[in-house]
Parts: structure tokens; C-alpha cells; sequence
């Protein structure tokens, strides 16, 4: 069973990550992991550019390097970055050593954010403790799986529409496995959220 929405017993148990914003008002928070993407990251950018909206864009080092011009235009349109190691490194995996130093080679390419995000979610509460040092480390309160190989648009619509509230955290994903299912269905997503009144900022 995939969790959608991320259950408010596990967001109690790690209080020094930030799952969702606290907030009375109708706003959300919209993330995408894994950039920059050649091409698609553009699309993304021209999307959001046309519906007026702020993202949050958790970047790869290894990437980055490769399309730094990628993360101009993404700060150019007022956008926010974040840190999301520099090798997609999956922290369950990892010693702490090679964790944190895989975070650093991503920090020197981008060395102006105090965001993180593990990749995958996955990341140890000893490997918590060292990172908060020197970042606020974001997680999400919703999970849009438009990275599943087999999931249909409709099932990414309504595991978005069906599952927000006021200072949600939305995660979708800015590369190959996700272009073409948020082809099909991102606008959508977005404009049914801002008919539902709600507006979006950078965390």
C-alpha cells in the first residue's frame, strides 16, 4: 500500500523536519525533486511562469553540473533551490561520513541554500541530527507517485485534489519517470487548486 499522505504520528515522531507549513490560510507548497532535467525542466518553468505560481526545486550536484544554465532560469523566475545531495544518494545505504560528504559536494555547486531533502525519503535519525546543523531539512506531507511506472493520470489527480490542506507540502518530480505523466495532468493539478482558492509559496 502506497501512503499518499504522510501519517501524523511519523510527522510527531521527527519534529525537526519540516512535513507541512503551519498556517490557517490557503496556501500549499510545491516542491519537485530530482532537478534539473534537460527539456523538461524548462516545460515545468514555462507552467508555472503562465499560472503565476513559486516553486521549490530540490537539486541533484551531478545534474547541476551538467545544466548549470537549468538553475539560472530557475532562480532567474523567482524560484527556490534546495540541496538533494550530490549523487541521488539514498541515506539508508549510507554511513553518516559518506551521507554528509555527498551533501557537500553538492553544497560547493550550490552553496546559497539551507535546504534539504533526503532522495526517496529515506534517511536515518542519527544522519538527522548532524544535518540540522547547517540546514532546514523538508519532507512532504503528500506524495503525488508520479514517479510509479504504472500509475494513471487520474490516480496522480486524486492523490494530489483528494489529500491537501492548508500548508501542505507537495511533492512531485522534475525527471524522466515522471515527463510524462505531468504532461498529462500537472496543469490540471494546479488549476483545480487555485479554483479551490488556494495560493502557493516557496518554503
Amino acid at each position: 500500500m502506497k501512503i499518499v499522505k504522510v501519517p501524523q504520528l511519523i510527522q510527531y515522531l521527527f519534529p525537526s523536519i519540516i512535513w507541512k507549513g503551519k498556517t490557517d490560510e490557503k496556501i500549499l507548497h510545491l516542491t519537485f525533486d530530482d532537478s534539473p532535467t534537460p527539456e523538461f525542466t524548462f516545460w515545468i518553468l514555462n507552467l508555472l511562469e503562465k499560472l503565476n505560481i513559486k516553486a521549490t526545486f530540490f537539486c541533484v550536484g551531478e545534474s547541476t553540473e551538467k545544466y548549470p544554465k537549468i538553475i539560472l532560469s530557475i532562480l532567474d523566475k523567482g524560484h527556490q533551490i534546495g540541496n538533494h545531495t550530490y549523487s541521488h544518494k539514498n541515506g539508508f545505504l549510507s554511513s553518516t561520513k559518506s551521507y554528509l560528504h555527498n551533501i557537500e559536494r553538492c553544497k560547493k555547486i550550490l552553496p546559497n541554500t539551507t535546504l534539504f531533502r533526503p532522495p526517496f525519503g529515506k534517511i536515518y535519525p542519527w544522519q538527522i541530527s548532524k544535518i540540522k546543523e547547517n540546514y532546514k531539512i523538508v519532507m512532504w506531507d503528500i506524495v503525488s507517485y508520479d514517479f510509479h511506472k504504472n500509475i494513471t493520470e487520474e490516480k496522480v489527480k486524486s492523490n494530489v485534489l483528494n489529500n491537501v490542506e492548508n500548508g501542505s507540502i507537495i511533492v512531485f518530480h522534475d525527471n524522466k519517470k515522471s515527463k510524462k505523466i505531468l504532461k498529462l495532468c500537472l496543469e490540471e493539478i494546479l488549476q483545480n487548486l487555485i479554483k479551490k482558492g488556494y495560493r502557493f509559496k516557496t518554503i
